[in-house]
């Protein structure tokens, strides 16, 4: 019978391509007849035998780190990567760190060997966000290991890398929006109209629970996110992502009559309760209805720059938007919208304009005062 728990080294759950991965280059051929992934405890003792001095962050090999206990490594503040991180470094460990690096002792890994590794990624037709990507684990295990000694230098520092080009997301008309939102059954329609007028992101929507919504003050507090990827809730994406977002009259409506049809309890937006939408799902339910409608289609997040569009069009101050898009910082909010905002030379001239016309009106209606 095949082993369907992780095998557990340490206290640390490894999936069996993480164990493979690592045997095959951290070891040699196992004993003649040993089934690897059996639930003999001989084959369990083995691996966990084999694994076990690899727990060692003072390990000389990529696959020692690899190995490392999980949440030891934390990120530039100091705070524990999330599980989606996580999943995604040792995807990029696991397909193509490991087979390439895998044995290489880090001391001896040169700026040279991670800019062939580089071009090796590209070669394989590896678009440069991905290339990008796969090299994240091993900037995370390179600060870290230089931060404690072990290498005197960062090779993954200086190295001539893909440009990626940037796409501009697809934003929708205010008209626009009201079909879109039109043309969808009742039950989805809720989760696209929260995205669309309040800018949550799709994990805050799937994690969004009733007593953080207030009809009455007009008030959505987002308090947590959900991780599809490992079915778990998590803190929102940064610091700033606990925020409130106010509600406008256009998506209260569309909530009053959701909660109205519902026990207003638990998960706003939930298949029940206490079990978040899927993703795909209400996607590939939005697509069937956007297509009989003759619609173009719309993602979340493309809501959710929607969103942004219609607050900077309406006049909301920057500060204001990075508070209800939960950004870190007012930079991050100029780069993504920046093009959207008002600036140019003729949009300052009709506002200083408009500006000095009021001041003059309201000069020259002003009572004077009796001498």
């Amino acid at each position: 019978m095949m082993i369907e728990a992780r095998c557990q080294v340490a206290g640390v759950s490894y999936r069996q391509e993480e164990i493979r991965a690592a045997l095959k280059v951290a070891t040699p051929d196992p004993p003649g007849g040993l089934d690897l992934w059996s639930e003999d405890a001989e084959s369990i003792g083995w691996i966990t035998a084999v694994l076990a001095p690899l727990q060692n962050d003072h390990d000389p090999t990529a696959v020692g780190v690899f190995c490392a206990g999980a949440g030891s490594v934390r990120n530039r503040s100091g705070k524990a990567y999330k599980p989606s991180a996580v999943a995604g470094y040792r995807r990029s460990l696991v397909n193509e760190i490991l087979p390439d690096l895998g044995t290489h002792p880090l001391q001896q890994i040169r700026r040279e060997d991670m800019q062939e590794f580089v071009d090796r990624l590209l070669a394989k037709g590896l678009d440069p966000s991905t290339v990008r990507n796969h090299l994240m684990p091993l900037r995370v295990i390179f600060r870290r290991k230089l931060a404690r000694g072990v290498v005197s230098i960062n090779p993954t520092a200086g190295l001539e890398l893909p440009a990626v080009e940037g796409r501009r997301e697809r934003v929708a008309s205010p008209a626009e929006a009201e079909r879109l939102l039109g043309a969808l059954p009742f039950p989805d329609r809720a989760v696209w109209a929260t995205a669309m007028y309040a800018g949550l992101r799709s994990g805050e929507l799937q994690a969004l629970e009733w007593s953080n919504v207030d009809l009455a003050t007009g008030i959505i507090r987002v308090e947590q996110s959900y991780d599809p990827k490992c079915h778990e809730y998590v803190a929102p994406k940064s610091k700033a992502g606990r925020r409130r977002v106010p509600i406008p009259a256009i998506l209260r409506d569309v909530l009053v009559e959701h909660r109205m049809n519902g026990d207003g309890v638990g998960l706003v937006f939930g298949r029940a309760a206490e079990r978040p939408f899927a993703n795909t799902v209400i996607r590939d339910r939005a697509l069937r209805s956007w297509r009989t409608a003759g619609l173009d289609p719309i993602g979340l997040h493309e809501c959710r720059h929607t969103c942004a569009s219609v607050w900077i069009a309406a006049g909301v101050n920057a500060k204001a938007i990075t508070t209800f898009m939960g950004h870190a910082n007012i930079s991050t909010t100029y780069d993504l919208y920046g093009h959207l905002m008002p600036g140019g030379e003729d949009d300052a001239v009709v506002l200083i304009d408009a500006f000095y016309e009021r001041t003059a009106t309201s000069n020259a209606t002003r009572t004077p005062e009796p001498a």
